[in-house]
């Protein structure tokens, strides 16, 4: 009998000690609960408020205006004349691309001319503040004789600073440095300028 006496008490104890856990998990849970319920949530912005724009990833165009230059006689010399090609640029060199890719294709009107070779394509163009560079493909120095490969040159020169005239012009064909250019071996002292293609090769 005692023996089963201290048996049910310990069952007691043990049964009053998890009785009081569960009462201690309870009031913990439901004072965590009740903080919860107290917490202010963040209110989410209401519709009347502007919020910022996401950052559009197309770039508003800027109308720029280079010049194409065709080859005019002059009395007894050829003039350089420029043809305006306006273009709604959104990065950059875009609107020297699209003035040589005119260039390239050659006058569609007038009495203006071209001594660029037909099938001459634009490789590669970079513009920086002060400097060109043109990368021409082969055809460039194809055909014509030394007052034809001045006037390709020129024409060249002249598009390339029609945004910046004070700039230094580098002529590649299939990107290596154009030293001498055509069969009377023409010899170009790079980089080049309006004044000093003015000055060096005269038309």
């Amino acid at each position: 009998m005692k023996d089963q006496q201290g048996s049910n008490r310990i069952s007691s104890g043990i049964i009053a000690g998890v009785a009081a856990a569960v009462v201690a998990v309870g009031g913990g849970v439901a004072w965590l609960t009740s903080q919860s319920n107290n917490t202010p949530t963040p209110s989410k912005p209401s519709q009347g408020i502007e919020q910022p724009g996401q950052p559009s990833t197309r770039q508003p165009a800027n109308e720029q205006t280079a010049n194409v230059y065709w080859l005019r006689p002059k009395n007894k010399n050829i003039a350089l004349v420029p043809h305006s090609v306006k273009v709604a640029a959104v990065r950059p060199n875009q609107a020297l691309e699209a003035a040589f890719e005119s260039l390239l294709a050659g006058p569609t009107e007038g009495t203006d001319s071209t001594t660029i070779p037909k099938g001459t394509k634009l490789l590669g163009l970079k513009a920086d503040s002060d400097e060109v560079r043109v990368n021409l493909s082969e055809e460039f120095t194809r055909g014509g004789g030394s007052a034809s490969m001045i006037g390709r040159v020129g024409q060249v020169v002249y598009t390339a600073t029609s945004l910046n005239p004070k700039a230094k012009v580098y002529i590649d064909v299939n990107g290596k440095p154009l030293d001498v250019l055509g069969g009377e071996g023409i010899e170009l002292q790079q980089p080049l300028t309006r004044e000093s293609f003015d000055k060096n090769y005269p038309l």
